[in-house]
């Protein structure tokens, strides 16, 4: 009887201790749980414009952009430094909040996700504004407005395209007006390689056709963009080139499953970096070096470089037209001064007669050799 009576005695007290650790190991889970709810509910709740934005609402925010995105480890390492883009996240948003947010529904950082989400599942600009107005808390007299610039901001946010110009200050970029349909089909048919074709023949573009020479030959000024609509586009009668600057941005769409981007720009937005900005090339890199105020991505460097036979405009689907149309102003530009005159070598001597006599003092230059039009006789 004792016997029996001690082991039902341990028998019970094994049951009770078994019965404590499930119960804290439920405790465990549920706190893991809510602390991961609450988590997630600061970093997304928090306010457009508070600042610093933290790692983890950048990681929370990036996987709801792209797809494969964070699933790679890299892209949270110095391979894919992203802070060029946050640094435009934080401007843009900070300019669709100006004056107290009167012309944006647009909040936290949640509320940015969520109209994401709209715009990737390939709903009707119409419908994500009507489900927008069902959410507002209280009447104002521009909601149409506020309704269409929060679905713009998000859609730009998404794709580095400007979609909004608001009513205030003025940020020299262009603008596209997407007003129905989904913003998916709205990009694709926009950079349709078919919709405009400028350019017949086949041109070469040379090793010598970098950014740098851009500058230092051609005489032109290199106008750094966080636009991609604006990428190569020529302004100021030919004398600004705008470039999208932002490779981490572009190599995280090539890898997302899902981007609205279509299929190989991208790739070949790159690829016109490469072109531009040869990784190769020490004398690019140096001058690439000395741009860094001006907040550059540095990836933009690292995208290798072109092979003769991709150094041609009849590769490049997307962009064909705006790099014909550069190359021929790099081309047609002459020299304006003694610095262009010396760093030209795209057509040796025969730029002499052409390109000396403009210059101030050519005669006398002891750098300049003097031509003698004349017969020489023995």
């Amino acid at each position: 009887m004792h016997l029996n009576r001690a082991g039902y005695l341990t028998r019970l007290i094994v049951r009770q201790r078994r019965w404590s650790l499930i119960f804290r190991v439920n405790q465990t889970d549920q706190k893991t749980t809510e602390t991961a709810i609450m988590a997630d509910k600061t970093e997304l709740d928090s306010s457009l414009l508070d600042l610093p934005l933290p790692q983890l609402t950048k990681t929370t925010i990036a996987s709801e952009c792209w797809a494969s995105r964070y699933q790679d480890p890299r892209l949270n390492s110095v391979d894919f430094d992203l802070q060029s883009f946050w640094t435009y996240y934080n401007k843009e948003c900070a300019r669709a909040l100006h004056n107290g947010g009167r012309y944006v529904a647009l909040r936290s950082h949640r509320d940015v996700v969520d109209c994401i989400r709209k715009l990737k599942s390939g709903m009707l600009r119409h419908d994500i504004k009507e489900e927008l107005r069902e959410k507002l808390t209280a009447l104002h007299d521009n909601e149409d407005e506020m309704l269409d610039n929060s679905i713009d901001l998000a859609a730009s946010l998404l794709l580095m395209i400007s979609f909004c110009s608001f009513a205030y200050g003025f940020s020299g970029r262009s603008h596209l007006r997407w007003s129905h349909g989904s913003l998916e089909s709205f990009v694709s048919a926009y950079f349709d390689p078919g919709a405009a074709q400028l350019a017949k023949d086949n041109v070469k573009m040379e090793k010598i056709f970098t950014a740098r020479n851009l500058c230092r030959i051609a005489g032109l000024d290199i106008v750094w963009t966080d636009n991609l609509v604006d990428h190569l586009r020529l302004t100021d009668d030919d004398r600004r080139v705008h470039v999208f600057h932002h490779a981490s941005f572009l190599y995280v769409q090539q890898q997302s499953a899902d981007s609205l981007l279509p299929k190989g720009l991208a790739e070949e937005t790159l690829q016109t970096l490469a072109l531009l900005l040869p990784s190769s090339d020490v004398e690019t890199r140096k001058w690439f070096s000395k741009l860094s105020d001006a907040g550059l991505d540095k990836r933009a460097i690292q995208c290798g470089q072109l092979k003769t036979d991709h150094r041609q405009t009849e590769r490049f689907r997307f962009w064909n037209d705006r790099l014909v149309v550069l190359k021929q102003v790099f081309d047609e530009a002459q020299p304006k001064s003694l610095s262009q005159w010396w760093h030209d070598r795209r057509n040796g001597v025969q730029w002499y007669r052409s390109s000396i006599a403009n210059l101030p003092n050519a005669h006398c230059h002891p750098l300049i050799p003097v031509s003698s039009t004349g017969t020489h006789s023995g």
